[in-house]
């Protein structure tokens, strides 16, 4: 006899593969536009005039290497986003989960188009949106996995309490609210300004993810927390990034410590802080997604409910 979970839980370790491969495009992205190397190449799709797969790619400078790197991992994202919406066409049973795969396929196809176009353009505008739209297509990745997972399943079985409006309220404006500061984080990074709005607005941040962690562990679920304290821990680990990427950028008054523009240190801290921001991203998304399907439920079964005592009392009448 076929499991009936079986589809579900390959499609699953998929999409965390797609999210892990995810994270390579990113990551040398960051790299890049942490060292201005984003116009290593003046032409696009090609490299200097060479094919994606033809060009000299161990022999080139070093801001060549990596941006070339960054474009083979670019296409190695999308070959994972194409097997992940073929796979999810073949094997799952939700359409709202086929066109969700489908959605990340799109995603991550608009992202080259938008990486070739800022690069075709010469337009930092455009690299600040090519990393905003990779961290939405990151998240989009991991509602993915989620709603693949069989947690996902399991819950609607154990009569999950509801959701409060606070909880929900609390719950879908931190991703809001982070979406703006990784504009704010773009907006230094690609076109050098925001330095302030970005570190007052962390503190808005910090407040709303407490005030949602306070509430969560009076109403949430163990399903919900074991998301909310990886999102703590994300958040916590943020923080430290930022304190360290503004150290080794800007120095530290009455100490011995001097920064140096371009010192390996300050590299590594400023492009781990933006990593971790869009991880930061996927993990309140993925939360308020739970919140979300726990909402759903519940509703279902008041509903249900409702329907099956009303048509006991017609049926006394």
């Amino acid at each position: 006899m076929t499991d009936p979970l079986r589809p579900t839980t390959w499609l699953h370790r998929l999409a965390v593969a797609t999210c892990c491969a995810a994270l390579l495009p990113i990551t040398i992205g960051a790299i890049v536009t942490t060292m201005k190397w984003g116009m290593a190449f003046h032409d696009w799709p090609n490299s200097d005039g060479h094919g994606m797969f033809a060009y000299p790619w161990f022999g080139s400078a070093i801001d060549k290497f990596t941006e070339h790197g960054h474009r083979l991992a670019g296409i190695t994202i999308g070959c994972f986003s194409i097997v992940l919406a073929a796979c999810a066409w073949k094997t799952e049973s939700r359409s709202w989960v086929r066109w969700l795969a489908t959605a990340v396929l799109a995603g991550v196809i608009l992202q080259g188009l938008l990486g070739g176009g800022r690069v075709l353009a010469n337009d930092p505008r455009l690299a600040l949106l090519h990393g905003q739209l990779a961290a939405v297509v990151l998240a989009l990745m991991g509602t993915l996995a989620l709603v693949t997972s069989q947690g996902w399943q399991h819950v609607a079985g154990q009569q999950p309490p509801t959701p409060t409006p606070r909880l929900k309220r609390l719950a879908w404006s931190l991703p809001a609210v982070l979406v703006t500061q990784s504009a704010l984080g773009g907006w230094i990074r690609h076109l050098g300004g925001g330095l302030f709005e970005h570190v007052g607005f962390a503190l808005v941040v910090f407040l709303l993810t407490a005030a949602l962690m306070m509430c969560l562990l009076d109403e949430g679920t163990g399903w919900m927390k074991a998301n909310a304290w990886i999102l703590a821990g994300v958040l916590l680990l943020q923080l430290g990034l930022g304190a360290a990427a503004w150290v080794t950028r800007f120095g530290w008054p009455d100490s011995n410590y001097v920064a140096v523009q371009g010192a390996p240190l300050q590299i590594a801290f400023r492009t781990a802080h933006a990593v971790v921001g869009q991880l930061l991203l996927l993990a309140s998304v993925t939360l308020a997604i739970r919140v979300l399907r726990l909402d759903w439920i519940t509703r279902r079964e008041l509903i249900a409910n409702t329907t099956t005592h009303v048509a006991a009392e017609g049926g006394l009448a």
